[in-house]
């Protein structure tokens, strides 16, 4: 039996959001959306999880008004892994056909792919996801998927992305004290380009950047397929930070100020302009506090130039970039990233999703719908954690890879 109702949960730095999904029941077949939730999270820093039972009551929080609002009881989701703990990196694995007639079979895959898995980690990390890039057979190159071809030889390029096992253990107690239990673990930009990219655009090569909070999460498709993802640990909070330092002011007008008065559009009136925030009407200049701001996201774009030069991607992504996360919602940013990454920018929009749209089409919602996606196609649900981590990386390879490419 198919669950009726799917769930994404996304445990950001800022906020725990909750997102409840259906098929619509307008016969369309595709995802509409029935509840949301939101609420603020103090129990993280930069991703990872540093008080547990603040994160347990915000999860609570967060589950409890969406289950109002969509009237479906909330016991399991679709789990975003975050925080500069998590890195991405390449693997081969090499395998010789054996059958009498050398026909690659379903089998011989899922060896290759085992065999790329196999790699040196600290005794702290683990294997979260494993993206097949492309196989090889006998020399030749890009095959998408080698089942019922045959050879003697068969390789995979993968990606792998790996994170640190206690600050897992610590996302898991923390959704066990809030008495939700995890369906799937996914890294938290895979799923923001399952709600904001179209299939053209990750068979063109395209980056989606996720600027949250406390960290930017970025991942990188081409030929419909994952090719590089990471966690730079900088965010929205960073620009409050800045601006309370430079501002010379406490961080609640910092933020205020970020939030009512960030703008990276050149607008000579403004330059000479002052700004009030707050009932005790702090004045700023508006040539300050675009000075502080632009310094920090112009940093943030140079470490996202780094990760597209680890992979040869720099200015080099047909598709450009696609920005979301809550900074992402700084007017002005597109045309600073298109002018500091040379490649075309946008900001993000939600991908043939039905019912309550209004609230989730915020920047800042983009994961959480995502997660919810990837909620309803990966079916049926994976073993729990204790199985072991090569299978269960395979399984969520098999299960949402064969489905992007379908």
């Amino acid at each position: 039996m198919k669950p009726e109702h799917f769930i994404g949960l996304d445990i950001g730095t800022s906020a725990v959001r909750c997102v409840v999904g259906m098929y619509d029941p307008n016969g369309s077949n595709g995802p509409s959306i029935i509840g949301h939730g939101s609420a603020p999270n103090q129990g993280m820093r930069r991703g990872a999880v540093v008080h547990v039972d603040d994160v347990a009551e915000a999860i609570v929080r967060a589950v409890t008004e969406a289950e109002r609002i969509s009237g479906v009881a909330i016991k399991r989701a679709t789990v975003n892994i975050n925080g500069g703990h998590v890195e991405g990196i390449n693997s081969q694995g090499v395998i010789a056909i054996s059958t009498a007639n050398r026909e690659i079979i379903t089998d011989d895959r899922l060896r290759v792919e085992e065999a790329a898995t196999i790699v040196n980690l600290p005794p702290n990390r683990e294997i979260v996801q494993f993206f097949a890039k492309n196989y090889s057979l006998d020399g030749q190159r890009n095959i998408k998927d080698p089942v019922g071809m045959h050879g003697v030889r068969l390789e995979v390029d993968a990606h792998i992305v790996t994170a640190s096992s206690p600050n897992l253990r610590n996302l898991d107690m923390a959704l066990e004290k809030a008495e939700v239990t995890p369906s799937h673990h996914t890294v938290s930009s895979l799923a923001a380009a399952e709600a904001a990219l179209t299939r053209q655009q990750k068979e063109a090569g395209t980056a989606l950047v996720d600027i949250g909070a406390g960290t930017t999460n970025l991942i990188v498709f081409e030929d419909g397929e994952v090719q590089h993802v990471a966690v730079i640990p900088m965010g929205g909070q960073h620009i409050t930070n800045d601006l309370a330092i430079g501002l010379k002011t406490d961080l609640d007008v910092a933020e205020a100020v970020k939030l009512q008065h960030a703008d990276l559009r050149r607008n000579p009136k403004k330059m000479n302009a002052m700004v009030k925030v707050g009932d005790k009407a702090h004045n700023f200049q508006f040539e300050e506090i675009e000075l502080i701001i632009e310094a920090r996201v112009d940093e943030l774009f140079e470490y996202i130039d780094k990760e597209f030069q680890k992979v040869k991607r720099s200015r080099k992504l047909p598709g450009g970039i696609v920005l979301t996360g809550g900074t992402a919602k700084i007017p002005g940013i597109e045309e600073f990233a298109r002018e500091k990454l040379q490649l075309s920018a946008r900001v993000s929009s939600l991908q043939n999703i039905g019912g309550l749209v209004d609230t989730v089409e915020d920047p800042r919602f983009t994961v959480v719908v995502g997660l919810m996606l990837l909620d309803m196609l990966l079916l049926p649900a994976l073993p729990p954690m204790g199985t072991s981590h090569a299978d269960q990386a395979r399984g969520l390879f098999d299960s949402v890879m064969k489905r992007f490419r379908g």
